[in-house]
């Protein structure tokens, strides 16, 4: 199983890599263009939209995921069920994100935005949605293929709107025409597999009542996720001006740009444990520790990388961005405490244990929101970064606490020697990055500061030969 959830995962990971390095050059090149202002307006726009897009879907991906995991004959029922209740979902989150725009007395070229927005958060509940079928087939392959198409007409169109006529409304349309190829995709694919029938909406009060109670716990969560995530745009927006809207969104998408890599894994990790748990607490086991090991393996190289060049790599976005770097230097942390606990997530709402997981998530959410109330007065965006390592180190830990509810044979020591052989790597090519830098320029450093990692996880033998052997055959 273990093989066949590494194998999953490259399918995402490296269409992922591909997707996600055309949405950040494709980014850099509108903060160029637009400057802080706008861009802080394009992304409080889409910040908002994307607060209420889990309305939309309200938990009944996971629950789709994870039923038809444990069968696929269930599915065609599924989708027809899940789908007869997600559309009124949908239409409650698009009233939700265009009320949210007045209330909170944005201007009208904000709630503009917002409204063209909600096109986006219609196609990506769907799309989102069908994926998730998929998912339970482990059949990731459809979505590689979906996601990076779809960022490429985007950024196709993005591009060409920025090079000739540059706006943001016409921006929005792009992201809704990338978003409409993934829709067409996904649906492709589904029905191959299911026929076109399970597309029909079906409504049943017993099957309603039953997604909505079981889908519940993962709607909380994701909501305290989106909350939490996005909400410090919102208190900046309002305690500061538009403009550091623009400024953090830099520090931002160069910190949650890689956050594709543990997505793109649990979406492989998430049905596989799903299938084993309860059965085979060895092999669930096995497959949790190796999945820390990939997280930390991941995590170390960005987090260290990223701050010793963060100076230089937010001047990408343009001369007006260089107060984001010192953001970003402490925001790049809080990808370490987010990537180990991607695995603790999936293992407890893989157990059925969606209640604890979504606790966590509430009280992480509350933490965040009273740090960023407190912080973002008096130190500025700085608060916004400080208070997101906070909630995240916070999420993390107890989470980590409530892992032997599952395995009672998990080991904190275990894990520790694992992963903290791994840091050590990065911390060892930090130090070299910041030494040779001012000499041969902080492009020629990275290789460099990569070759440095990789002989720091030889010579700790945190990746063994036969490490090299596993990934070599997948």
């Amino acid at each position: 199983m273990t093989e066949r959830v590494a194998r999953n995962t490259l399918y995402l990971t490296v269409a992922s890599v591909g997707q996600k390095l055309i949405a950040f050059v494709y980014f850099l090149f509108l903060a160029r263009i637009m400057m802080p202002d706008a861009t802080g307006q394009y992304f409080l726009a889409i910040s908002i939209v994307t607060i209420f897009s889990v309305v939309a879907d309200f938990g009944i991906t996971s629950v789709t995921v994870r039923e038809i995991a444990k069968d696929g004959n269930r599915a065609p029922e599924l989708i027809s069920h899940a789908l007869g209740l997600k559309l009124p979902l949908i239409i409650l989150a698009i009233l939700g994100a265009v009320l949210s725009g007045a209330v909170l007395g944005y201007d009208h070229s904000i709630q503009q935005l917002i409204w063209l927005a909600c096109g986006v958060l219609l196609l990506d509940a769907i799309q989102v949605f069908l994926y998730g079928v998929l998912r339970g087939f482990q059949a990731l392959q459809y979505e590689s293929v979906g996601v990076a198409v779809s960022m490429s007409v985007t950024a196709l169109m993005g591009g060409i709107v920025l090079w000739i006529y540059p706006s943001l409304p016409l921006l929005v349309f792009a992201l809704i025409a990338g978003s409409l190829m993934n829709v067409l995709i996904a649906g492709a694919m589904v029905a191959r597999r299911v026929g076109w029938k399970a597309f029909i909406p079906v409504w049943s009060k017993r099957q309603t009542f039953w997604i909505l109670k079981t889908a519940f716990p993962f709607a909380l969560a994701a909501i305290f996720v989106k909350v939490y995530s996005y909400v410090d745009s919102i208190f900046i927006s309002k305690l500061l001006d538009i403009t550091a809207v623009g400024l953090y969104s830099i520090a931002y998408k160069f910190t949650y740009a890689f956050q594709f890599l543990p997505l793109a894994f649990i979406a492989a990790l998430y049905p596989g444990m799903s299938a084993v748990v309860g059965k085979d607490e060895s092999a669930l086991l096995r497959v949790f520790m190796r999945s820390m090991w990939y997280m930390a393996i991941l995590s170390a190289p960005i987090v260290f990388g990223i701050f010793a060049i963060s100076q230089e790599a937010v001047l990408l976005a343009g001369e007006g961005y260089i107060e984001a770097g010192v953001v970003l230097q402490v925001l790049i942390f809080v990808l370490i405490p987010i990537f180990l606990d991607f695995p603790i997530g999936a293992l407890l709402n893989a157990s059925g244990r969606q209640t604890t997981k979504t606790t966590i998530m509430g009280l992480t959410m509350v933490i965040n929101i009273i740090a960023n109330a407190i912080l973002i007065p008096s130190i500025g965006i700085l608060g916004a970064a400080y208070a997101a390592l906070i909630s995240f180190i916070f999420m993390f830990s107890v989470g980590l606490f409530f892992v032997r509810s599952v395995l009672p044979s998990f080991s904190y020591q275990e894990l520790m020697s694992t992963v903290a052989p791994i840091y050590l790597s990065g911390g060892l090519m930090l130090l070299f990055v910041l030494l040779l830098k001012p000499f041969i320029g902080w492009i020629l450093v990275i290789p460099v500061g990569g070759i440095v990692y990789l002989g720091g996880l030889i010579a700790t033998r945190s990746v063994k030969k036969s490490d090299l052997t596993y990934i070599r055959n997948i």
